[in-house]
């Protein structure tokens, strides 16, 4: 008898851990991704779309997610001349930059996350831009229904050589900083 009861009991534990396991199906229009790209002299921005995501939370801590970013749909919202923001997006689509016809998709796989203190968690992952992926930090706040976070990208690692001073020398300014952000708010 003693031993049905604790059968019993380690049941409860694990059924109502379970159930404080929550995952996340994403659609693009609950997220928000900003990118901006700074250059000698001025910058660039503009947004790029989630394709799908999942995010799974358990207790007050991200134990998993995978966000799949469609890189054909980065836009420009800096420059008003549509013969110039046309342009832009034409390089950025280019194999100068992000060769969006061989990769249509750039993909951030959670790895690891702390628990939730003061709306604030540290998040690791790992981030596929090219068919490079390479592990990133940075940190996440919640508050209600929301995530926000400033993703910082290098782009040299992920074979984006175009401007950079890492792979050319007296760029002087046409100079592009090989360190870009993508600002990221996520709605549940």
């Amino acid at each position: 008898m003693k031993t049905l009861k604790y059968i019993f009991l380690a049941s409860i534990i694990l059924i109502s851990t379970g159930l404080l396991a929550q995952t996340y199906h994403l659609k693009s229009n609950q997220a928000e991704l900003k990118w901006t790209a700074k250059k000698v002299g001025g910058s660039h921005y503009g947004f790029i779309k989630l394709k799908e995501g999942s995010l799974l939370m358990d207790h007050d801590q991200i134990t998993n997610g995978t966000f799949v970013l469609d890189m054909k749909s980065i836009s420009n919202t800096d420059i008003e001349s549509e013969q110039y923001k046309k342009k832009l997006i034409g390089h950025l689509n280019s194999d100068d930059f992000f060769s969006t016809e061989k990769f249509p998709e750039a993909t951030l796989n959670i790895t690891e996350s702390t628990p939730f203190e003061n709306n604030e968690a540290k998040i690791k992952g790992d981030l596929t831009i090219k068919g490079i992926t390479h592990p990133i930090e940075f940190v996440a706040n919640h508050m209600d229904h929301k995530f926000r976070a400033k993703i910082t990208v290098d782009r040299s690692k992920y074979d984006v050589k175009y401007g950079s001073k890492s792979f050319f020398e007296n760029l002087g300014d046409k100079l592009i900083y090989d360190e870009f952000t993508i600002d990221v708010t996520i709605t549940l």
